[in-house]
Order: C-alpha cells, then structure tokens, then sequence
C-alpha cells in the first residue's frame, strides 16, 4: 500500500498535465503551446467543460491523495 499511493500520484499528475494542455482557453490550448495564435473568449461548452471540470476533479484527488500520504508516513 505504500508504494501505490505514488505511483496512483504519478498517473493522476500526468493526466492532469494532459488534460490543461487540451484545454482551449486564451492562448489556445495545445495549439498555442506550438506556437498557433489564440482566439477569442468564449464560455466553455460541451466537452470542454467536461475536460475542466475532469482537470479540477483530478486535482482535488491529486491533493487528497497527498495529504493522505503525509500523515500515513
């Protein structure tokens, strides 16, 4: 049990790495990270608002899960 919390840890972090990177806010997304030129504001729909929504469930997982191993040790 000990040594799964950081990998569980790993895999949520490089999920939540790719899910900021697919979102499409200001600079772009994924594409102005390449250098493609950002469009206009827009209010999040669909699947975007999915992906935010998974990107802060992610996170709060992430933070529980570290909490959880700082007083498990």
């Amino acid at each position: 049990m000990a040594n799964t919390i950081p990998i569980i840890q790993i895999i949520i972090s490089g999920a939540i790495i790719g899910l900021v990177l697919l979102q499409q806010r200001g600079g772009g997304g994924l594409g102005g990270a390449f250098g493609q030129a950002g469009g206009a504001y827009s209010t999040q729909r669909g699947v975007q608002k999915k992906i935010f929504r998974a990107t802060i469930a992610l996170a709060i997982l992430f933070i529980a899960l570290a909490v959880y191993n700082l007083f498990q040790q």
